[in-house]
């Protein structure tokens, strides 16, 4: 069964696009959350980035006494090991790798393409960066975890096993602990993935100095010049 295409926002350069980057919401957000952020990267006028920010879809969050809300996943407690809802991870992964598959159907080839996302939005694109079965552009993964936990996700893809992934984090964080992004750092960093590990003095948010960050690491990722 296919899935239902997801709405979303999305954001066209100026020439025709030869790249995409798909970014992923946190949770009871939408797309237009960080649409945003794309002249605050200061791309070149000329660049062939296709930005595309989907909405999740609503549904009960257990946490939030099952108020129902734009969610990835639902999430069941505070406690890392049993924070997220493993059959919605999965059902969002499969969302997600239809949404790759309309930019690669339109021209652009997987390795063009980046999935970024924040908060939950980065926990279902790092699962699906790191198992998909083409090679993508990179996996930004922004103030996240994983939804394994302590451990690396099954069914790894040998596609992406050299895939450049970005992780950011807040040191002040208090919805994710920082410890839980440096626990996915770690367990990369041990697989040997090509992983860069910034920090930032924030809490569960994005710092200007990150967005300049991104920006450059999104140019190498993309080569824009």
């Amino acid at each position: 069964m296919s899935a239902v295409p997801l709405e979303r926002i999305t954001k066209e350069p100026n020439v025709s696009a030869t790249a995409c980057v798909i970014w992923l919401h946190g949770l009871g957000d939408s797309g237009a959350g960080f649409a945003p952020i794309v002249p605050e990267l200061g791309l070149p006028k000329n660049h062939s980035v296709r930005f595309v920010f989907p909405h999740a879809p609503e549904q009960p969050v257990t946490i939030n006494q099952g108020y129902v809300m734009r969610s990835w996943y639902d999430i069941k407690s505070m406690d890392l090991h049993n924070r997220a809802d493993m059959d919605g991870v999965l059902e969002s992964e499969i969302k997600v790798k239809a949404l790759i598959q309309e930019q690669i159907d339109s021209g652009i080839p997987a390795a063009n393409i980046v999935l970024a996302g924040f908060s939950q939005g980065g926990v279902v694109g790092m699962f699906t960066g790191l198992r998909y079965p083409e090679k993508l552009a990179g996996i930004m993964a922004l103030s996240c975890y994983l939804p394994t936990a302590d451990a690396l996700p099954e069914q790894l893809s040998a596609a992406n096993s050299n895939t450049a992934i970005l992780q950011q984090h807040g040191d002040n964080d208090d919805v994710v602990p920082l410890s839980a992004g440096k626990m996915a750092n770690t367990l990369l960093v041990a697989k040997n993935y090509p992983v860069k590990w910034q920090t930032y003095p924030m809490a569960h948010s994005v710092h200007p100095t990150q967005i300049r960050d991104i920006a450059a690491w999104l140019k190498a990722r993309l080569d824009i010049s």
